[in-house]
């Protein structure tokens, strides 16, 4: 991708800070994680987590978007690779620009969210935030939060390298931002209040998907420095592989040889792709009617 646009000040970097918290759910979940992780890897902690957030109805990534923050490391010296922080606030950066975009046409002003960098351990406005969780959105305290050696497990053990595949999932999560804004969330969280679980989880597919396709509207709108879209050859395929290696059929296989169509929560391989690929093509939020 070209991505050589202004940065995000949205961003914070707790990377140099420690702390594990959280009640109720995070800690349980915090036990489970490691025992998880001993003996299947991420593949099965995302697993895990995909039932997890079913459970609590959070929504795959999260949910809201809030106030903007300076960037800070309250405690400790940073561990974040200045490289790294730059492709995240630039990514952030072009995430808000585009937009912007899209809600001023609209008539709206869109209000960004906050990215929080941190490492192995950290406290969410949804309780525990650990790197084993992979990137999520909490609706609570409006912000993003990665363990950016994330990217490390997904180009590695996902075999899905690239900046794009990089870039969706930061975009995937700015999405559920977005859905927040519009109200989708809330009016999804209500109808599950009112459903059994098999509903709920079909629900919570449309969620996710569409946080897809709002990463591929990101990608087809986005501009580098010059003008150009910030698209280059090779980008779609990152992505493909991307939204394949973590759709709910393929990690399901993998971990437990059999596949719950009933159970999922963000969608098969097959699902994820063609949304991504959806927003991609059309540019446009309008074709991401997975919700309604």
């Amino acid at each position: 991708m070209r991505l050589d646009g202004p940065e995000s000040g949205n961003f914070e970097d707790r990377t140099g800070q420690s702390g594990f918290g959280g009640g109720g759910g995070g800690n349980l979940l915090g036990c489970l994680l490691p025992l998880i992780a001993s003996r299947f890897g991420i593949v099965g902690v995302l697993v895990l987590l995909l039932a997890y957030c079913a459970f609590t109805q959070m929504g795959g990534g999260g949910m809201l978007g809030g106030p903007s923050s300076t960037e800070t490391s309250p405690s400790g010296e940073s561990k974040l690779d200045p490289n790294t922080r730059t492709f995240l606030t630039t990514v952030l950066g072009s995430t808000e620009q585009v937009w912007g975009d899209i809600f001023r046409r609209s008539g709206a002003t869109y209000q960004p969210t906050t990215l929080v960098a941190y490492s192995d351990y950290n406290q969410s406005g949804c309780g525990a935030a650990q790197a084993a969780m992979g990137p999520f959105y909490c609706p609570t305290d409006k912000r993003i939060y990665i363990d950016p050696k994330f990217f490390n497990e997904l180009s590695r053990r996902f075999q899905a390298p690239g900046d794009f595949a990089q870039a969706y999932v930061i975009a995937h999560e700015v999405g559920h931002h977005v859905q927040d804004l519009e109200g989708t969330l809330s009016q999804v969280q209500g109808a599950q209040a009112r459903s059994g679980e098999a509903v709920g989880n079909q629900l919570q597919v449309g969620v996710e998907l569409q946080a897809d396709c709002y990463a591929g509207v990101w990608a087809a709108n986005a501009k580098d420095a010059q003008g150009r879209p910030a698209l280059e050859a090779g980008d779609l395929e990152e992505g493909m592989r991307a939204a394949e290696a973590i759709g709910d059929d393929t990690l399901q296989r993998q971990v437990q040889g059999t596949v719950v169509p009933e159970s999922f929560t963000h969608g098969s391989s097959a699902q994820r792709m063609e949304a991504l690929k959806r927003g991609l093509e059309s540019g446009n939020p309008s074709a991401c009617n997975y919700t309604r």
